[in-house]
């Protein structure tokens, strides 16, 4: 079971990659422009709070053996915010205070699970806890790609619904069931 194991999360190491890279195409088009155009900032501030609470529970002081996680998220969490430095530098105004005000939110929740879990939390307690929160917020990342939906109905048009993310979103998540349904 251990090799099954390791070898979903070494592919959903690299799905999860390829997830985070997806986008690179759109902040290419969104830098050229100088305009993050009819794209929304919301997935990416999302994914970052993801992958920041998953890295925080792949740690092995909150949760053992899932160091491929914490890898994977950190590398994400990273990418994520390049992305959304990029967007908040091209965005309007309007746009902008809107992806400040939710990675500000992003950035206390964070800190309010991290703060939380290690002075109120341990052992056992500390993992469910923040592997909790790390599911509540992965669902969430998941839903906000659904958010471009909305787009996608008004427009007509799939032009910011990248066919590669999409592709990835559902390999990811794809992946990442097959690890937890493998231990």
């Amino acid at each position: 079971m251990d090799a099954l194991h390791l070898a979903f999360g070494i592919f959903g190491n690299a799905t999860a990659l390829f997830l985070f890279l997806a986008p690179l195409n759109t902040f290419k088009r969104i830098v050229e422009s100088k305009s993050t155009e009819q794209f929304s900032g919301i997935p990416y501030v999302m994914t970052l709070l993801n992958c920041l609470l998953s890295a925080w529970y792949g740690l092995p002081f909150v949760s053992e053996h899932n160091i491929l996680v914490s890898t994977i998220n950190g590398t994400g969490a990273g990418i994520e915010i390049i992305y959304i430095l990029i967007f908040i530098i091209y965005a309007g105004n309007e746009e902008k205070t809107r992806i400040l005000e939710l990675f500000t939110f992003v950035l206390s929740v964070f800190g309010f699970i991290v703060f939380g879990s290690l002075f109120a939390l341990n052992g056992h307690g500390r993992k469910v806890f923040c592997g909790l929160a790390a599911t509540i917020f992965s669902i969430m990342m998941y839903g906000s790609h659904l958010s471009i939906m909305r787009m996608v109905i008004r427009t007509k048009s799939v032009e910011f619904m990248p066919f590669v993310l999409s592709l990835f979103v559902f390999l990811s998540g794809t992946s990442w069931f097959c690890v937890w349904s493998a231990r």
